[in-house]
């Protein structure tokens, strides 16, 4: 994410007064962060981990699958956008209507550039973990590994292999296979 901007304490509200100009603005523990849209590889490791997502929790009623841009703010001086995030549906299965709806997250991803490694590493790993956010992974193209982390993880678990993820007992586990993965997505175009 880019640098912090100013010493002044934002608010989630101040930032959705913000121009939409095609960056992206959030603020966590009302400090502002400003990014540049994403890279073509950010959107393409996005799209597949969307896609995939997608194809585990069809025919689930206990998540759903979400990209930004959103407005995810459980606090006034906090206003996120991950690149993907999983929202709990309840027991009346109603799925959100408005961002003000989401009040948890069962999993956030952020997919890594070097404008956003100290946002997503420190300060957004910081607010998942103490919002207590299932899962947090951070995705990073260049080494092609996620970074996983937990509500009370000190250190973050680093998945090579094959990432699984299993919030619901009942349900068959998520499973990707990251080399086979990042090769797919990453590919160069030929031609």
């Amino acid at each position: 994410m880019g640098m912090p901007q100013t010493a002044h304490s934002w608010t989630a509200d101040e930032v959705r007064a913000l121009p939409d100009d095609g960056r992206r603005y959030e603020v966590v523990a009302g400090e502002l962060f400003v990014t540049p849209a994403p890279s073509w590889p950010h959107q393409w490791v996005v799209g597949g981990l969307l896609w995939r997502l997608t194809n585990y929790l069809r025919g689930q009623s206990w998540g759903e699958v979400v990209m930004s841009p959103a407005d995810i703010s459980f606090h006034e001086d906090m206003l996120v956008q991950p690149d993907l995030f999983i929202v709990p549906i309840g027991p009346d299965k109603r799925r959100p209507r408005q961002w003000a709806d989401i009040h948890a997250l069962l999993l956030a991803v952020e997919v890594l550039s070097p404008s956003t490694a100290r946002a997503d590493r420190q300060a957004k790993r910081r607010l998942y973990q103490r919002e207590g956010v299932g899962e947090y992974w951070v995705v990073d193209p260049d080494a092609r590994v996620v970074e996983r982390w937990r509500p009370d993880d000190d250190r973050p678990e680093i998945v090579t292999n094959t990432l699984t993820w299993q919030p619901e007992s009942s349900a068959s586990p998520f499973e990707l296979p990251l080399a086979e993965f990042f090769e797919e997505v990453l590919r160069e175009s030929v031609g």
